[in-house]
């Protein structure tokens, strides 16, 4: 009896790996490596030297997330995505990412780390950096890898 149970479970297993195989292939899985993911920063850092909203919108998923670094507000929409970027562009900003993690699934993929934000004044052009953490989840969607989530907040400890 308990034979039949050990095989049984081996036989759910198997069927299950089956399976999960299968899902993974009909999800047409995008080839992705580490540096690839990480170039996506720099892409993102150089739609923000355009200082033009809609460039940086664009590199953000169809249902968004934004939890910016200098804002109280969630942002869930495209539309609020660039809203919070016509403002914050305005600061000439530059990223630096000074610690980084990488992990990558079928059709997703996260940076997470530390960065620092450079920042100039429109008025009086001074400089400040805001060093502070960050989490990119990127999606793949329409072809290409989207931010799908991007949390920044800046560092609790001097």
């Amino acid at each position: 009896m308990l034979r039949n149970v050990k095989l049984a479970s081996v036989a759910l297993v198997m069927i299950a790996g089956a399976a999960t195989g299968a899902q993974a292939k009909s999800q047409n899985c995008p080839v992705a490596n580490e540096g690839q993911i990480e170039a996506l920063f720099a892409t993102f850092n150089g739609a923000w030297a355009t200082k033009d909203p809609a460039k940086v919108t664009a590199l953000f998923t169809k249902h968004p997330v934004l939890l910016a670094t200098v804002s109280n507000t969630p942002r869930t929409t495209r539309d609020e995505v660039n809203d919070y970027f016509v403002k914050f562009l305005k600061s000439s900003p530059v990223g630096r990412i000074d610690t980084s993690t990488v992990e990558i699934d079928c059709r997703t993929a996260s940076r997470v780390g530390t960065w620092t934000v450079s920042l100039t004044d429109p008025a009086s052009g001074s400089k400040s950096d805001v060093k502070a953490r960050y989490s990119f989840i990127y999606r793949y969607e329409d072809g290409a890898w989207k931010i799908d989530h991007l949390h920044s907040s800046m560092m609790p400890e001097k």
